[in-house]
C-alpha cells in the first residue's frame, strides 16, 4: 500500500478544486467590476441628454444576472454543488454493481 501516491492524488484533487473555485470567485469579481463601470457611464450618458431615464433598463437586466452568478458562485461554492452530489451518487451506484 503507497500511502504517499494516495496522498499525492487526494492534494492533487484539492488543488484542481480550489483552483477551480478562485476562478469562480475572480470570474464573478470580474463581471461585477465591468457592470459597475458599464453602467456608470450609460447612466451618465443617459442623465447627460435629457431627463430620460432609459440607462435604468440595462441596469435592472444585467443586475439580475449579475445576481444570479453571485448566488451560483458563492451559494455553491459552499456546498459541493449539484453536479458534484450527482457525480458521487453515481459512482457509488456503479461501485455497487
Amino acid at each position: 500500500m503507497n500511502t504517499t501516491l494516495d496522498t499525492t492524488a487526494v492534494d492533487d484533487a484539492i488543488t484542481r478544486r480550489a483552483r477551480r473555485r478562485v476562478g469562480q470567485k475572480v470570474g464573478f469579481f470580474v463581471h461585477l467590476l465591468v457592470f459597475v463601470l458599464v453602467n456608470a457611464g450609460l447612466a451618465l450618458l443617459s442623465l447627460s441628454y435629457g431627463r430620460s431615464n432609459w440607462h435604468l433598463w440595462p441596469l435592472a437586466g444585467w443586475s439580475l444576472g449579475l445576481a444570479i452568478h453571485g448566488i451560483v458562485t458563492f451559494v455553491g461554492l459552499n456546498s459541493d454543488g449539484l453536479r458534484e452530489r450527482l457525480v458521487a451518487s453515481e459512482i457509488e451506484r456503479l461501485k455497487r454493481r
